[in-house]
């Protein structure tokens, strides 16, 4: 019976939220209502009846239908979604010297980034007197610590020479299948490498060029509506996550590691500060990058998935920036597995510096600090958009620096909770990287940059 009256509290609040659609209340007012009621009704059931009540398990698992299923529908979109944005990007510019242009730029912006989130985040450890033994470990978090050093072990089988060349697919049919270890990456290649070559065969096979770049445009325009469809089911999918997230929790153990989430969310504050820093430093007003950015950041933050962002972060830079099409394209494809600031940046770095006392290294060593700066940049590359690629991220940094793995597997329980700032920061290094592209070679459109924002973005997507 309780789960009967649990399961039509979450159909009312669905059907506020359905209320608020057919209203037109816009995206991100739904969004944050849908994570204001999650937060509220998780916190509900947490007092109520606690994580170990059978009735929770039970709840949740209907809840599920809605949470999971929304986050299949998201991981469904991500690989499709990468290779029509970035071949129609190139495909739609008008010769391949410019994707040189643009693309060395975007890429200077997202590891540049990463590697001072890193550096931001070792001195924010430092400063908090963080270390791993202070975190306690309970049966969830021994069995995730084993598996975690499982997957070290596959790691470690082979060298970082390896890894690149890993990120060339012997077989694309199986990279978009999702399922290879780089499958972000590899169709982004392949999805360069398709573009430049219909770019390449304009002057002499000007027919096939525009068949194959108006069938790109055309898959392009059919993927955008599935991702519409998708993102239409983002407040429900939201509610049920963030109800499941608090409902399940052990408070006590969010408690004991709440040092750990503060230092995280100061970093990455400190983070996003730098990227206002750096728009100061090419002349573009950080307050108008922050209000008008705040949509796909929201989305970033209750999604978890700066893939899933992909069509409002580029909508975001066109529509409301001032960033031409095929540097806005470009950007929020290689940021959704390249360079991501939190992910791939602040996440190993706190990891490894609350572990090297451990093994007997100083983590404030200028030695230790610029060889783990230097393999967090390095290995940024390939870090799929979608919760989770931080652990992944962490454990190809941890592996090659020669430091256990352990404590990734310890802080499972607030891996949610910290992953939602982690994706917020991942995005705007995206539209950052579009903003400073275009700034830098001439092509920001300034009067759209600094008009008075008023469209919701999502009506573009």
């Amino acid at each position: 019976m309780q789960v009967i009256i649990n399961i039509v509290v979450m159909l009312a609040l669905m059907g506020l939220l359905f209320y608020q659609q057919k209203n037109h209340m816009s995206f991100m007012r739904r969004v944050l209502t849908a994570l204001v009621l999650g937060i509220i009704w998780g916190t509900v059931m947490q007092f109520v009846y606690g994580p170990t009540d059978p009735v929770t398990p039970a709840t949740i698992s209907w809840y599920n239908i809605v949470g999971t299923g929304y986050t299949r529908l998201l991981q469904m979109v991500v690989i499709p979604l990468v290779f029509v944005s970035i071949t129609t990007a190139i495909t739609n510019l008008k010769d391949s010297k410019i994707l040189g242009k643009y693309g060395g730029t975007i890429l200077a912006v997202l590891i540049l980034t990463t590697a001072a989130s890193a550096l931001i985040t070792i001195f924010v450890t430092s400063a908090f007197n963080l270390d791993s033994s202070s975190i306690a470990e309970s049966t969830a978090e021994t069995n995730r610590m084993e598996y975690l050093e499982t997957q070290a072990e596959n790691i470690n089988s082979g060298t970082i020479a390896q890894r690149i060349i890993d990120i060339i697919p012997t077989n694309i049919f199986y990279s978009f299948t999702g399922q290879a270890p780089n499958s972000t990456l590899g169709v982004v290649l392949f999805s360069m490498l398709l573009g430049i070559a219909i770019l390449s065969i304009k002057a002499k096979l000007p027919k096939e060029a525009e068949l194959m770049t108006n069938l790109l445009n055309a898959a392009k325009e059919v993927v955008m509506k599935i991702v519409s469809f998708v993102l239409m089911l983002t407040p429900y999918g939201i509610l049920a996550l963030m109800t499941r997230f608090l409902a399940t929790q052990r408070l006590e153990q969010i408690a004991e590691l709440g040092v750990f989430v503060i230092a995280n969310y100061v970093a990455l504050a400190l983070i996003f500060i730098m990227h206002l820093l750096i728009l100061v430093f090419f002349k573009c007003n950080p307050v108008i990058f922050a209000k008008k950015s705040l949509t796909a950041l929201a989305f970033a933050f209750t999604s978890r998935s700066s893939a899933a962002t992909l069509p409002i972060t580029v909508s975001t830079q066109v529509k409301k920036l001032g960033v031409p099409q095929g540097i806005a394209g470009i950007s929020s494809s290689f940021a959704t597995s390249i360079g991501q600031n939190g992910c791939a940046g602040m996440y190993p770095a706190m990891l490894a510096v609350m572990i090297a006392p451990t093994v007997g290294i100083n983590p404030m060593s200028p030695g230790f600090i610029i060889q783990l700066v230097v393999v967090i940049a390095i290995s940024s590359f390939g870090i799929a958009g979608v919760g989770g690629g931080a652990t992944m991220a962490a454990l190809v940094v941890l592996s090659a620096m020669n430091l256990p793995v352990a404590l990734a597997g310890l802080l499972v329980s607030v891996e949610p909770l910290i992953d939602m700032g982690r994706t917020l920061v991942n995005v705007s290094d995206g539209i950052l990287s579009g903003v400073v592209t275009a700034k830098r070679t001439g092509e920001l459109d300034t009067a759209v940059y600094n008009a008075k924002d008023t469209a919701d973005v999502m009506i573009d997507v």
